[in-house]
């Protein structure tokens, strides 16, 4: 089962799980008024895994890759990962599978505090597009993740600011009817 919690404003090492204290956990409820989808899947056998082909199907998920993100494996590794540690968004759903190894995604909530959502293998998530993420691998510094998109990928993020967007705009008014 995937953890989240509301994250602290230390600027030390990113890669740390940065919990208030006390802990105020989060749970798969408060993410899904925010967007965030989660399952839990078979990654050992994601090759053949059945329920990953049908929401494969279902959800129109046509192109996938796969990415190893750790120093070994990622050319100019530090500058994607501070890339990837940016604040943004997507203008299209954001879809990672977790096969192998650990890391964070962080969200921001209606009151733009950050959740950081903690990933590990078998997890897969949905950020919806318009919502303000980023990722860091953890203290394990390893993950290897399945990249799912609708059509062609688009790679684009947009740091913040970045509020004039349809998707932003979008993605404001379904909070606005979550909380409604």
């Amino acid at each position: 089962m995937v953890e989240a919690w509301y994250m602290d404003d230390s600027q030390e090492d990113q890669r740390a799980p940065h919990r208030l204290r006390p802990n105020r956990a989060v749970g798969l409820e408060q993410l899904r008024r925010l967007g965030v989808a989660y399952r839990k899947l078979d990654a050992d056998n994601y090759e053949t895994d059945p329920c990953l082909k049908e929401i494969r199907r279902a959800e129109n998920y046509s192109w996938m890759d796969i990415i190893t993100i750790n120093k070994d494996k990622l050319p100019n590794y530090e500058e994607k990962i501070k890339t990837f540690y940016e604040e943004h968004l997507h203008l299209d759903d954001e879809i990672r599978y977790i096969l192998d190894g650990s890391g964070y995604f962080d969200v921001r909530d209606k009151d733009d505090k950050w959740i950081r959502i903690s990933m590990e293998k078998g997890d897969m998530i949905t950020l919806p597009a318009g919502i303000y993420h980023r990722f860091t691998l953890d203290e394990n510094n390893y993950v290897k993740a399945m990249r799912l998109f609708v059509g062609e990928p688009v790679w684009t993020a947009y740091n913040r600011p970045a509020d004039d967007f349809p998707a932003r705009k979008q993605y404001m008014k379904f909070l606005a009817e979550e909380a409604s």
